[in-house]
């Protein structure tokens, strides 16, 4: 079960302002101060008390609901910031990722560069080649055709007299001369025949290794243009990634810039609020008993438990901030009890004490209870020690039945089993 400071804003259980933000421990003891300073000496003194309290109230209850703003905001810009500290780190996490990708993309686009130049010369030579075998085929038909026109016509036409040799020649070495040169003829387009047939059979070798070797390096630059293609999808991906990752950084931190501009702008009106409250707090000691701080000494007899029950949350820091008072677990409709006799200065709704009742003993001495559900007495009203002046409940900012039960003195919260 959760209670709040007496006179200061409520904030829930494991959440709420930081004391450091709003002097939430120096307003506390200020407004503290002011509630006991509802000590009245007489009943027109007390009523104009009980004007001074519902003005403190009002202003409290305000204080209140900003401060359960100021508490969203603060949730919602520490949520906010683990979301962009996340979404960083995984953005920087793809920073390495696209270097990597895009540095292995480089490498593969330098090496298909190497392997395409390489191809391009080799489709060039296949070129090149297959041209000179065209031509060197051309010129293997010519010389065929040529040597077959000339033993056509050697068989074909009457074959050289002797006795004509003899008689056309002037002399024997001219006869000579004219025998070797028929022959000559015969075995030069034998030879022409047989030289070209060698040469376009060697070339075709070379064009048919030529074509291998350009096979193979065309499989080979498919497979690292494949490679390239992949490895671009990929740094693509990853930088979409990113893109979507920035993006959503970007609206985060817009949200987180919005929501820290708002939480300044309630702070800045609880810090307007507080002031007010502090003011009318002076008002409140200015009216008892001329402002005079007492000893706080517990009266004769000392106090008694407003009701009987465990305790479930001592007096002392809870949760980064003071718990004023202790909290004595009981059923809702439980009568709540004054712990000493004295006079009733507050009986009304209290923003995170719900229906609050304070109660001055004199000497700068008052208890409160809070979180009842409806109240037996009225401000200004004198009460006896055990007298019923409330019935408990889980009023304000609580989290089930019990009496947040304070001891105060001169304003000031002190352990309340320190009096009991």
């Amino acid at each position: 079960m959760r209670c709040e400071g007496w006179k200061t804003a409520p904030v829930r259980r494991g959440t709420g302002v930081r004391p450091a933000k709003i002097s939430a421990m120096g307003r506390r003891l200020a407004i503290g101060f002011a509630l006991a300073a509802l000590l009245v000496a007489a009943a027109p003194a007390a009523g104009d008390d009980h004007g001074l309290a519902g003005q403190k109230a009002a202003v409290d209850s305000k204080i209140s609901s900003l401060q359960d703003k100021i508490r969203h905001a603060s949730q919602r810009e520490g949520v906010l910031t683990t979301e962009i500290s996340a979404v960083s780190t995984r953005i920087h996490g793809l920073e390495g990722d696209v270097a990597g990708a895009s540095s292995r993309l480089d490498g593969l686009r330098a090496v298909l560069v190497l392997h395409q130049r390489q191809l391009n010369r080799l489709n060039e030579l296949y070129r090149l080649e297959s041209r000179k075998l065209l031509f060197l085929q051309q010129q293997y038909r010519e010389s065929i055709a040529r040597l077959n026109r000339r033993i056509i016509q050697i068989y074909t036409s009457d074959p050289p007299d002797a006795v004509a040799f003899v008689l056309t020649a002037s002399n024997i070495g001219e006869l000579v001369d004219q025998i070797e040169f028929a022959n000559a003829i015969g075995r030069q387009d034998e030879l022409i025949a047989r030289r070209v047939q060698r040469a376009k059979l060697e070339l075709q070798e070379t064009r048919n290794r030529t074509r291998k070797v350009r096979a193979g390096a065309a499989a080979v630059t498919r497979q690292i243009a494949a490679r390239t293609a992949e490895q671009l999808q990929v740094r693509n991906g990853l930088v979409a990634a990113q893109n979507e990752l920035a993006a959503a950084r970007r609206l985060k931190q817009s949200a987180l810039d919005s929501v820290r501009q708002s939480k300044d702008e309630y702070l800045q009106e609880v810090n307007s609020l507080l002031a007010e409250s502090a003011s009318i707090a002076a008002k409140i000691r200015a009216a008892q008993s001329g402002g005079a701080a007492g000893s706080g000494a517990a009266p004769a007899g000392g106090l008694a438990w407003p009701v009987s029950g465990p305790v479930t949350s001592p007096f002392g820091m809870r949760w980064g901030r003071l718990h004023e008072g202790i909290d004595i677990g009981v059923p809702s409709g439980t009568p709540v009890a004054a712990a000493a006799a004295g006079t009733v200065i507050v009986a009304g709704w209290m923003g995170g004490y719900g229906n609050l009742v304070v109660v001055d003993h004199g000497n700068g001495l008052s208890t409160a209870y809070g979180h009842n559900t409806s109240f037996a007495i009225a401000v200004g009203q004198a009460v006896a020690k055990g007298q019923t002046i409330a019935l408990s409940g889980s009023t304000g900012h609580s989290f089930g039945p019990h009496v947040h039960f304070e001891v105060r003195v001169n304003g000031a919260p002190v352990d309340p089993l320190g009096y009991l």
